[in-house]
C-alpha cells in the first residue's frame, strides 16, 4: 500500500469499528483482558521538588530495577505539569500499586499514581467475521 493511502485506509478502518462496535453488541467492552497498567505519578499535596532531591539518588536506580525486571515497559516524563508516567507489565492495579508503594518516592508518601488498566481494543474484534474471543495471557 503507497503511503498516500495509509491515512485514509486508517480512517476507514476506525469508521469500520466504530459502526460495528455500535450494531454489534457480541464485542463487549468490558470483556478484554488488562494487560498493563498506565500509571500517571504527580507528587502529593505540599510535596516539592526540593523535597525530592535527596530521595532522587535512591529512587531512579530502584526504578531502573524494575525496568530491567521487566515490570516497567515504557517511561516518560510529563512535558505539561510534572511527574512520570509508566506503562507498567502488570496486570492488576493492586499489583501495580504494590510495586510503586516500594519505590522510595511511594515509602515517604511523596508521589502518587492514577491507575489506569489497559487491554487490547475490543471493537477490533467486530472487523473479523468469526468473532474470536480475545485469547487471554
Amino acid at each position: 500500500m503507497k503511503s498516500k493511502h495509509i491515512l485514509p485506509a486508517l480512517t476507514l478502518m476506525a469508521a469500520s469499528i466504530a459502526v460495528a462496535s455500535a450494531q454489534n453488541p457480541a464485542v463487549p467492552m468490558g470483556t478484554v483482558p488488562t494487560t498493563r497498567i498506565l500509571a500517571m505519578g504527580h507528587l502529593t499535596a505540599g510535596t516539592t521538588r526540593a523535597d525530592i532531591a535527596p530521595i532522587m539518588k535512591d529512587e531512579v536506580p530502584a526504578t531502573v530495577r524494575l525496568y530491567l525486571a521487566g515490570k516497567i515497559d515504557q517511561w516518560y516524563f510529563q512535558t505539561e505539569g510534572s511527574g512520570v508516567v509508566f506503562i507498567l507489565n502488570v496486570t492488576s492495579k493492586e499489583e501495580a500499586h504494590a510495586l510503586l508503594e516500594k519505590l522510595p518516592l511511594g515509602q515517604h508518601k511523596m508521589m502518587e499514581f492514577d491507575l489506569i488498566p489497559l487491554g487490547p481494543l475490543a471493537p477490533l474484534a467486530s472487523l473479523l467475521h468469526d468473532h474470536p474471543a480475545v485469547p487471554a495471557k
